[in-house]
Order: C-alpha cells, then structure tokens, then sequence
C-alpha cells in the first residue's frame, strides 16, 4: 500500500499544467547561481576585515616558516608532514600560493576562504538542483522557476548559515572550503555519471573524475571519508539505482552499482588511516583509560543532536564548547536526553521511510558525515565543533529546499481554491535575511583575537580555555592585569589545565613575579611532565633566579622531549656561555639555526659567542646574516659596526 502511495505522488506531480516559463529568457537562467554567489559574499564580507586569531593561525601560519612558497622545499614538507595533527598537502598548498600572492597580510587569505565558500554553494545549488528534480519529477520542465528558487532556498541555508562562519572566517580551517570543494564536485560529477545512460563513455568519464577529485577532497582533509555511504544513500533515494523493483539489492542487474563505490571505499580507508596516524604522531588522541568508552558514546550521541539543535537556533555560537573534565552520573542528562532524541528519530524516519523515504536519506547521510568527528577517536579539547557542519549537514538544507517546493505548489493550489495561506517563499526570505544577518554578526565576531574570546568567554562562561585563550589574546594587547585574572579563572574551573597555569606563569613572570611564576610551570610540570614548554620556560625563570644548574637541567629535558625545539637550543645555549662552556654553547646555537635558518636571536647570539672565541669574520658574517634577514634588528647592527671598526673595515 505505502508503495502505491508513493506512484500516485509521483503521478500526481507529473500532472502539472503546462505553462510558459519566466526562464524560456535565457539570461533568468543566471539569476539563480550569481544570486547563490552574491549573496555568500555579501553576507560573509566582514572576514575580510578580519586578521589572524590566536587559536592555531600562530602555530600553522605566523610562527611557520615551511609552507612559505611553492619551491621544492615546501612542497616536499607540505607532503610529507603531519604538523598539527592532520595530513591536509593540498591545504598546504593553498596557503602557500596565497603567501606569494599576499605574504602575511590575512585579507588576502580570508579572500581565498571567501571565494571557495561561494563557489561550493554554487556547486551546492547544482547539486540540489539535480536532485530535487529527481524527488519531484515533471517539475523541471513545468515548474522549472520554482525548482530553481527552492534549490536557491537550499544552497543559501547551506551557505549563510552561521555555523559556517568557523569553516569561513578561520583561515586555519581552509581546509574545511577546500575539501568541500573537492567534495561537492565530487558529489556533482557522480550525479552527472549516474544520469548518463549505462556502458556509455561519458558515463565512465563522470565517474572516473568522481573519483579523482575525491583524491584531491581528502588531501585538502580527510572530512569526507564518509562519501561513499553518502553515494550509497543517494543511490537508493533519490537515484533509485539500489533497492527498486527493477534492480533489487544485489542481482546482476546492480551490481555494477556496487563496484562503483569499491575505489571511494578504497580511497576512504586509506585516508581515515592516514588521518588517524596523524593525530596519534600529534599525541592529540585521547586514550581509553582517560576516556573510557561509555563517555565517547555519549558525546557521539551529544553531537548529533547539539548540531540538529544548533542548525534551527543558531545562537550562542562558540569558538570551542569544552570537553568535561569529568563524566559524573550527575552531569549524564544531556548526554542521556540526546540519545532518547536520535533513538526516537531514527526509529521514527525508518517507520516512515517508504512514504517518505528523502527523510532517511537525509539521516543517513547526516550520520555518517558526522561519524568521524563525534569523539569516538577523540582529538582535541572539544566536545562539538561549527566547523564539523560543513558537510553533515548539506542534506538538511537540501531537504528544506524540498520542502519549500512542496508547500508552494500546494499554497498555489490553496489560492486557487479560495484558502489563505502565508506564501513559503515570503517564510524563506525572511529566514535567508535572519541567517544572513547573524552570519554577519558571527563573522565579526572573529575580527580578532580578543573580540573572539570575549565572545566565547559571554556566551560559554563556564569554559576554562575560553579564558585561557582571552589570556593569551589580552597578553599580546598588553593588558596583563586583566589577563592574569581570566587564567586564574580558567585553573580555578579547570585545576588540572595544565596551559593555563603555565601561561599564568609567564605572565607573572613578566610583571615580575618570579616566585610565584616558578610555582605556576612546577604545577604545569606536575600535571604533565612531558610538558617541553613549561620546562624551557621555567628554565628561564630559574636562569633569571640565578639557579643556572636547574635552568640547564630543565632545557636539556625539554630537548630530550623534542630534539627541533629550537627555543631550548638557544636558550641551553645562553645558558652554557654564560657558565664558559662556549663550544658546547655555539653547538646549540648553530643547532637552532639548522632547524630555523631565519631565528634572528640565534644568530645573533652565535655571533657573539663567536666573537668571545676570537672568530670575529664568522661572527661578522653571523650579523650580516641576520640584518639581511631583519634590517631593523638595531642591536645587530650595532655590534657589527663595532667589530668593523676594531677590524678597521668601516
């Protein structure tokens, strides 16, 4: 019975009048995609007013030296890295053209992120083009105007959506517009393929380059491991290429279908491998003893639903939402409540899937989109993350693009018929208008470091690194006071939080505070004893206290943690000239210059170590270089004018 519901739907959508078409002009054929673009970029046009912000574009852009250009030697690091935790070289690449193209001025990187972000909603628009045209056949060619608004409808709620603005607005994230451009043209050449008649060449060409620019998808990032159950859903609704009359599940006549998705399947399990390489070499994956398998399952089932939520009222958006320090039973009703939701959900979409069997897909789709991301491998401080939307949640925005199809034909029949209903397309105006401005707003809101914490610290106050991280952003404004109250904050809500009693320390250190600095790094150490930064740093303070033995002892271990630390080479290195072991000292100098070329301070240490040996041309040569590097670096040229004139050379 359900099935023959579903013909007579069918039928009855073929049945619409024919009528003439505002599109038979062809230049209305545009209206739709520039009017996709357009608006993207005008909505999002406050990132290009923003600079870099203090959560990972210091680390992966202003302190990194190695992705600066496209020569041999950042090609072959970009692809043989996995700084940070990911393997992302076509992402690497990308930042790389935009630093010969802008050097370190962010407006010309934001321009990059901006400009992908709107071609994907363009590519989405095709894509919910293709298969609403499929959900309601006949409606391409009689009700071709209305098709084309509600896929508009769906690549603006994809593409305006405030939860886009972390992927947009965070150059870090370049990776998020750079796979999903990769993906979504993945998704449109397999479309394309799956429409074309079957043995047919183009049919071969469309899935061969499906393929292909999926490679290039999960080099720029591994978000989209999960496209080939994407390909299997579509492939059953709306494609229907799986699961009919006519082919069934698993005869001859589908299983090329099958075949089909074996290089996806493929290419997913190498990457998802890689991926998880990668932040087990960043020592960035939680282990089980520390977080136990019931606490991953309820975050996954946290996620699913904080992101259905998050979608329809996106408000109280935050940069992090943090990780619980601890599970009590207590604290286990959100978690408990959201998975009695998805239970209820899924049970309810799989009752009703022969009816209405887009919702399902939907689902399905938003699920396994999602499954790499909910904690089951978990990396970071983060319980949920906007950037995580990118992709899981294209399907809803199709899905209401269909919707807003649905209920215009049926409010065009209502006034025929004398009813009165709000006409849908004013309802999706006024929803675009509303997402659009708070998009606008959020896009602010990552103007610059301090405004992006103040604003997690309001909307999250209960987040210890929403304050750590308001620390770090009023340290570098020079507002010390007020950043030492927010860590102190931070290790009062979170006391293990080992960042933040060492940044609490430096601080301190800096107002001059040596003592109390000293206990800050000794409880950092205590937290985590591997910790290299706060070893290298309370290296110093101790250097500073004139306990020289325990600043070496503590350098010495930040090395033995990480042999490239070039900050603990130079500073073991100052350590040791000033008790006169010179040699030993210039050894470390030039150690830190052979893992960073242009660290200036090195350089320019070295010289005068050099100098304290007699080898005054070397040290010359030494200043030279680092003034060639930095022209402004006063005390170099200083010392080089010196020794000129004792040499007699000026």
């Amino acid at each position: 019975m359900a099935q023959r519901k579903t013909h007579k739907a069918a039928a009855r959508l073929e049945q619409y009048p024919a009528v003439t078409s505002a599109l038979e002009i062809w230049p209305l054929r545009w209206l739709m995609p520039v009017s996709v673009v357009a608006l993207t970029v005008i909505f999002f046009l406050p990132v290009l007013h923003n600079g870099f912000v203090d959560w990972d574009d210091g680390k992966n852009l202003l302190e990194n030296p190695f992705y600066r250009g496209l020569d041999w030697p950042q090609l072959s690091w970009m692809f043989n890295t996995f700084y940070m935790g990911h393997y992302q070289p076509l992402t690497w690449i990308s930042l790389g053209l935009d630093y010969l193209l802008w050097g370190m001025n962010p407006v010309g990187y934001h321009l990059t992120s901006l400009f992908l972000h709107a071609v994907n909603a363009l590519f989405f628009y095709l894509i919910a083009l293709r298969l609403l045209s499929l959900v309601f056949p006949g409606a391409e060619s009689n009700r071709e105007f209305e098709l084309r608004v509600a896929a508009l409808f769906a690549a603006l709620l994809f593409a305006i959506h405030p939860l886009r603005v972390e992927s947009v607005a965070w150059v870090t994230e370049r990776r998020d517009v750079l796979s999903g451009f990769f993906f979504l043209s993945s998704l449109l050449c397999y479309l394309k393929g799956a429409a074309a008649a079957k043995r047919n060449a183009l049919r071969r060409l469309w899935m061969t380059a499906a393929v292909f620019v999926y490679v290039l998808s999960l080099l720029s990032k591994a978000a989209g491991v999960a496209l080939p159950i994407v390909l299997l859903a579509l492939d059953v609704y709306p494609l229907r290429r799986l699961g009919s009359e006519t082919g069934g599940w698993f005869g001859p006549v589908v299983r090329k279908v099958w075949w089909e998705k074996s290089p996806f399947l493929l290419l997913a399990v190498v990457f998802g491998f890689i991926a998880f390489a990668a932040q087990r070499e960043a020592q960035a994956l939680l282990p089980l003893e520390t977080y136990g398998v019931a606490a991953r399952l309820g975050q996954a089932l946290f996620g699913i639903a904080f992101y259905l939520w998050k979608t329809m009222l996106p408000v109280n958006l935050s940069p992090i939402y943090g990780l619980p320090g601890q599970l009590r039973p207590s604290a286990w009703m959100p978690f408990v409540v959201s998975g009695i939701v998805v239970l209820a959900i899924t049970i309810a979409l799989v009752i009703v899937r022969r009816g209405w069997p887009a919702l399902l897909a939907v689902w399905i789709c938003y699920l396994a989109l999602l499954a790499p991301v909910l904690g089951f491998f978990q990396a970071g401080p983060q319980i949920a993350a906007d950037r995580y939307t990118y992709l899981s949640c294209l399907g809803w925005a199709a899905l209401v693009g269909g919707a807003l199809f649905y209920f215009w034909q049926r409010w065009s029949r209502g006034r025929e018929s004398g009813q009165i209903f709000v006409p849908p397309v004013l309802l999706a105006g006024a929803i675009v208008i509303a997402l659009g401005t708070l998009t606008w707003l959020q896009a602010r809101v990552w103007h610059d470091s301090e405004s992006l914490w103040r604003h997690a610290v309001s909307a999250y106050p209960d987040g210890p690194r929403a304050h750590n991280n308001l620390g770090n952003a009023l340290v570098h404004g020079g507002k010390m006071a007020e950043a030492i109250t927010h860590y102190k904050e931070a290790v009062r809500i979170d006391p293990d939080y080992k960042e933040a009693h060492h940044n609490l320390g430096l601080t301190l250190a800096e107002r001059g505070k040596a003592a109390e600095s000293i206990d800050e790094y000794r409880e950092a150490l205590r937290i985590d004893p591997r910790y290299k930064d706060a070893h290298n740093n309370l290296g110093v303070a101790l250097f500073y206290w004139g306990d020289s033995a325990a600043a070496i002892e503590h350098y010495r271990a930040a090395l033995q943690i990480d042999p490239a630390f070039r900050y603990a080479h130079n500073n073991l290195a100052i350590a040791l000239v000033r008790r006169g072991e010179i040699a030993e000292g210039i050894e470390h100098y030039r150690a830190a210059l052979e893992i960073d070329p242009r660290y200036t301070q090195a350089r320019y240490n070295l010289a005068i170590a050099l100098t304290q040996l007699g080898k005054v041309s070397e040290a010359i040569e030494q200043y030279r270089e680092a003034l060639r590097i930095d022209p402004r670096f006063r005390e170099a040229q200083i010392n080089l004018d010196d020794l000129l004139e004792t040499q007699g050379r000026k």
